[in-house]
C-alpha cells in the first residue's frame, strides 16, 4: 500500500507532462481502490472517481508466488499479459523496482522499459531498456526524478491524486454520527511485521489521554492485525472504538480525521498523502527514505518519532525493535496534542 501511494506523484507528473496519454497501471486487486472506485474501473473517461489512470490491469502476484505451478496462476498470468499487449503501450515504467514488475513489463512487449539504475531487486534492471539514476533520499523524490528523466521537464511537485468515492463518503457520514465528538483521531497499531510495531498497550494509553481532551479515537487494523487492535481497545479502557472498513472507506474516513497515529504502515502514508496531520512512530526502518510524505514534501503537520537507539534494518523479527521501545507514551501524547492544538 505504501509503495503505491509513494508512486502516485511520479505518475501524476507523467500525466501533467502528457495530458492526452493513455496511462495504464498494473496493480494488485486488493489495492485497486487507491486508483479508482470499484464502479469506475471500466469508465470511458477519467473522473474524480478515477483521477489518474485510464486503464487498470488487475494482477495477483501474491497468488502467483504462492502457487507458481498451478493452472489458475498460469491462466491469470496469460490473461494479464494479453491485456497489456492489447494496449500496445509505448513506454513501461517500473516504479516497483522488483523482478516481478520488470518481467511483467518485458512480457508486455512494450518497446521502451524504464527503471531505476539501483532497483530494490538488482536483477530487475536486466529487463530495462533504459536505466535512470535517482540519487534522492526519499522514494517519492526518487520516483519524481525517474519521471523527470522521461519527460525532460522541470522537477515536479509531489501530488497524490486519490479517488473520491461517494458511497464511501456516505458510509463515513453514518459512522461519524455514532461518535460523541465530531473530532476524531485514527490509530493503526499494525505495521507489516513485529519489529515495526509500537506496543498496542501504549497506543491504548495515548487513546485515554486523547479522550480526556475531547477526541474520539478510532482503531483501524488490517488482515492479521486483529489481535493488536483488541489489545489496544482493552488498554484504552473504552476510550477507543474499532472501525472495520474497506480501503475506499478508509480513504473517506481518513480525509475527515483530525490526526492519524501509526507506525511505518500503509495507512500512515495514506494520511500524509491526504494532508492529514500525522504522528509516525518509527523503529527499524528509515523515515528519511520511507517516511510519510505529503503534497509538496514533508511538512509541519508530519511528525516522525524515532529513537537514536534505532538502527535501520529490514529483518522481519516478531518482537518490537529495542529502539522503538524507547519512544514513550508521553512523547507520542505530547506530539499528538501539539498537532491538534496547532490545527485549532
Amino acid at each position: 500500500m505504501g509503495d503505491i501511494i509513494h508512486s502516485l506523484p511520479a505518475v501524476a507528473a507523467l500525466r501533467r507532462a502528457y495530458p492526452q496519454a493513455r496511462i495504464g497501471w498494473a496493480i494488485e486487486d486488493r489495492w485497486l481502490e487507491l486508483l479508482s472506485t470499484r464502479t469506475a474501473v471500466g469508465d470511458a473517461q477519467r473522473s474524480p472517481a478515477r483521477p489518474l489512470v485510464d486503464v487498470i490491469h488487475k494482477v495477483n502476484t501474491r497468488a502467483w508466488r504462492n502457487a507458481p505451478f498451478s493452472g489458475a496462476t498460469w491462466r491469470n498470468m496469460r490473461e494479464v499479459v494479453r491485456e497489456l499487449r492489447h494496449e500496445r503501450y509505448d513506454l513501461a515504467v517500473d516504479m516497483q523496482a522488483a523482478i516481478r514488475s520488470a518481467v511483467l513489463a518485458k512480457f508486455s512487449r512494450t518497446p521502451r522499459r524504464v527503471g531505476f539504475a539501483r532497483p530494490r531487486e538488482a536483477p530487475a534492471k536486466l529487463f530495462y531498456t533504459k536505466i535512470v539514476a535517482a540519487p534522492a533520499v526519499h522514494v517519492v523524490d526518487q520516483g519524481l526524478q525517474l519521471a523527470q528523466a522521461i519527460t525532460g521537464g522541470e522537477p515536479a511537485r509531489a501530488e497524490f491524486p486519490l479517488p473520491c468515492d461517494p458511497e464511501a463518503a456516505t458510509w463515513c457520514d453514518a459512522q461519524l454520527k455514532r461518535l460523541a465528538s465530531g473530532d476524531f483521531v485514527i490509530m493503526s497499531p499494525g505495521a507489516g511485521w513485529g519489529a515495526k510495531c509500537w506496543p498496542a498497550e501504549r497506543y491504548g494509553e495515548v487513546a485515554r489521554a486523547l479522550k480526556q481532551e475531547g477526541m474520539a479515537v478510532l482503531v483501524n487494523s488490517g488482515p492479521g492485525e486483529e489481535e493488536l487492535a483488541e489489545r489496544l481497545l482493552q488498554a484504552s479502557q473504552g476510550a477507543a472504538q474499532k472501525v472495520s472498513c474497506s480501503l475506499a472507506q478508509l480513504i473517506a474516513l481518513t480525509r475527515r480525521a483530525q490526526l492519524f497515529i501509526a507506525g511505518d504502515t500503509g495507512p500512515v502514508h495514506l494520511a500524509a498523502a491526504l494532508s492529514v496531520p500525522v504522528v509516525a512512530i518509527y523503529g527499524p526502518t528509515n523515515p528519511a527514505r520511507n517516511g510519510p510524505f505529503g503534497p509538496g514534501g514533508t511538512n509541519s503537520i508530519i511528525k516522525v518519532l524515532r529513537s537514536t537507539g534505532s538502527r535501520t534494518s529490514h529483518a522481519r523479527h516478531n518482537a518490537p525493535e529495542e529502539g522503538l521501545l524507547q519512544i514513550t507514551v508521553e512523547q507520542v501524547q505530547e506530539t499528538a496534542l501539539s498537532l491538534l492544538r496547532a490545527k485549532q
